[in-house]
């Protein structure tokens, strides 16, 4: 058995050499890394010869060359390298999911703060596990995409869409002008919080939505979830709150998400 072993090693790394060179040409052929990638074909050839033929100080050179040349090889090509490590990347499916949600909360948050910066009124609902349609098909019915340039632009007073509320779902902007009920009581609410915190507290209280407030009058980001409305929020305690509730889990046999009331409790 040892034997056999040792006998189709050879084989084994031609094989897996010539996959690895293989991979390497086809990725950099026809950019303009190429063209680095022949100099250090022809690097390698001279250093070669210089052993071959037994030219010492040539050989000298190319050693020193050499001993730059990694470092410089890493820097230049670091783009790639990182593109093409990328490729070669294990994880399954979950971690595209969470990759995709950091996007989605960076672009939340840095539209909301910028409404914020504006006094740009608005009313963004997220919705977690209780289902939302019912409000959301007597709105209008967008079902688009989310991106930041729609989100800022649904709450532009200059556009129809603007009144209301926006409901999201799955990174997914599911119906703008959407209406939600007051909630009836508004001890917790102070003079400078009118009727779009009203609608986010009567929102958070009879599910478990987490919805966004932004003030028209202050132009403070407001957070309401378990009927609780927390005030003030700035864009690091806001990424975390949201994070915290909404982020998929992390493992695949995780049956249940974060709950709101779980958050509260900590």
């Amino acid at each position: 058995m040892p034997a056999l072993f040792h006998s189709i090693t050879p084989v084994a790394e031609i094989l897996i050499i010539a996959v690895m060179i293989n991979y390497l040409l086809s990725f950099f052929w026809n950019t303009r890394s190429m063209d680095l990638v022949l100099g250090l074909l022809a690097f390698l050839i001279i250093f070669a010869i210089s052993s071959w033929l037994n030219l010492p100080i040539l050989h000298k050179i190319m050693v020193l060359i050499g001993n730059v040349a990694v470092i410089a090889i890493l820097i230049i090509f670091q783009p790639e390298l990182r593109v093409a490590l990328s490729k070669l990347s294990l994880k399954g499916k979950r971690y595209k999911e969470i990759t995709e949600f950091d996007k989605f909360l960076d672009q939340l948050a840095n539209s909301t703060f910028r409404l914020a910066e504006k006094r740009t009124g608005a009313l963004i609902v997220l919705q977690n596990e209780d289902t939302l349609d019912e409000f959301a098909n007597k709105a209008i019915v967008l079902n688009a995409q989310f991106s930041s340039e729609l989100l800022e632009t649904i709450f532009a007073t200059a556009t129809p869409l603007h009144d209301g509320a926006v409901i999201i779902r799955d990174m997914t902007i599911v119906a703008a002008t959407v209406i939600l009920p007051l909630a009836d009581d508004t001890s917790q609410l102070s003079r400078a919080m009118g009727t779009r915190h009203r609608a986010a507290l009567g929102a958070s209280q009879f599910s478990d939505a987490l919805v966004i407030v932004v003030s028209e009058e202050t132009g403070k980001v407001s957070i309401a979830r378990d009927g609780v409305m927390t005030p003030g929020v700035k864009i690091d305690r806001f990424k975390g709150i949201i994070r915290s509730i909404l982020t998929p889990p992390t493992e695949p046999d995780l049956k249940s998400h974060f709950k709101l009331r779980d958050w509260l409790k900590q």
